[in-house]
């Protein structure tokens, strides 16, 4: 209850920040304020990235089904993470590059990591949900996993057009609000990203223990129409 409290107030103070309190940019116009929601969602698609990487490879070691339904929860948000990024990232580019996409290094290869959760979760939700499709999406979670590092160096290794703003040699923001914008933003998705962790695990397990339950009632039924 604490954290949907911490969550709510820090979602609050965000918005109000950004688009009261952060400048217009002089350039972008107020275009630009979409960044506040962008970067912090990238950050926010690499936390949830993460812990499907951290839940994979717990179950494919250990094979317990908690690892499983964290691995799911870190699938779930990378994608609806990677997906506010895929959105708002062409938004910001039509005004900043006359076109929404060019394939670029960071956009190709974050296209990349959004699709292997996709099917990461197609897997999961349209499969019989055996031994063997858990372990063959683990699989899947620890290569997005490996494809996380080439997202964040891809500006720097292979150039492109999208631009450095936080990074070294980064243009950075050039307003003390603007900063307090950023930070708060990225502050405020991680509580978000959280929350949402924390939710669709115990969805996950409450429904691993509804099949279980399930197939132990079909078996029971089974045996008893056999006695």
């Amino acid at each position: 209850m604490a954290l949907f409290a911490l969550t709510t107030v820090s979602l609050v103070v965000t918005l109000q920040v950004i688009f009261l309190k952060a400048p217009v940019e002089a350039t972008m116009g107020i275009v630009q304020k979409i960044f506040y929601f962008h970067v912090p969602a990238a950050f926010g698609m690499y936390l949830g990235a993460t812990v499907c990487f951290i839940g994979s490879c717990a179950y494919l070691a250990r094979g317990t089904l908690k690892w499983d339904t964290l691995a799911r929860a870190g699938a779930d948000v990378a994608v609806l993470m990677g997906m506010i990024v895929m959105t708002s990232g062409p938004l910001w580019a039509a005004k900043a590059w006359g076109r929404y996409w060019t394939w670029d290094p960071r956009l190709t290869t974050s296209l990349l990591s959004l699709l292997v959760y996709v099917s990461y979760l197609v897997l999961r939700n349209y499969t019989a949900g055996g031994e063997a499709e858990r372990r063959f999406a683990a699989a899947l979670g620890v290569l997005g996993a490996a494809n996380l590092p080439i997202i964040r160096y891809s500006v720097q290794k292979w150039g492109g057009q999208h631009p450095k703003v936080i990074s070294s040699g980064g243009g950075g923001l050039q307003h003390p609000d603007m900063e307090l914008a950023f930070y708060c933003g990225c502050l405020t998705m991680l509580l978000v990203c959280s929350v949402l962790i924390w939710q669709r695990t115990r969805l996950h397990m409450a429904m691993s223990k509804l099949e279980a339950l399930e197939d132990e009632a079909v078996q029971l039924g089974v045996s008893g129409d056999g006695v």
